[in-house]
């Protein structure tokens, strides 16, 4: 279960729709001492190979927001049981899928719980990076303004 303190994830799912986003994608700022965790992908995977980005995934049909981000992150990093995410913050930003869609993702902070990072087959690696490193990732500008906000937030 996440408790999402000063988010209302119905309103975010509205407000794509409105918008005439057409799939919806969530992931995490997940968060110690200032640093974030990011995960390289695979240099096999078809989607942007090598790449380093935050703990994300689809929002499967059916899902709500906060499920799917459950369910993304006990597959991407094996985090599993309550969560409680950083009050009121939200990122997102908008682009086109592999596919061609209409895609927003909606990115919450999330404190680490000091647990083990598992990770899936999906990732080969990963490290905690201080905002400020950001130009030493190789992170999407996307990704790199989610990370910049949450630093500010």
């Amino acid at each position: 279960m996440i408790t999402a303190p000063g988010i209302d994830p119905t309103r975010l799912t509205y407000d794509a729709g409105r918008d005439g986003i057409a799939k919806l994608v969530v992931g995490a700022v997940v968060h110690t001492g200032g640093k974030v965790l990011v995960l390289r992908r695979s240099a096999i995977d078809d989607f942007l190979p090598g790449i380093e980005e935050l703990p994300s995934g689809g929002v499967e049909a059916g899902e709500d927001l906060l499920t799917a981000l459950a369910r993304e992150l006990a597959e991407e990093i094996g985090r599993t049981g309550p969560m409680t995410l950083d009050s009121g913050f939200v990122a997102n930003f908008d682009y086109l899928s592999g596919s061609g869609h209409k895609t927003r993702q909606l990115t919450f902070g999330l404190p680490h719980d000091g647990r083990p990072i598992a990770l899936s087959t999906e990732h080969t690696t990963y490290r905690w990076l201080r905002p400020a490193d950001l130009a030493e990732s190789s992170v999407t500008e996307e990704t790199a303004q989610t990370i910049r906000s949450w630093a500010v937030s």
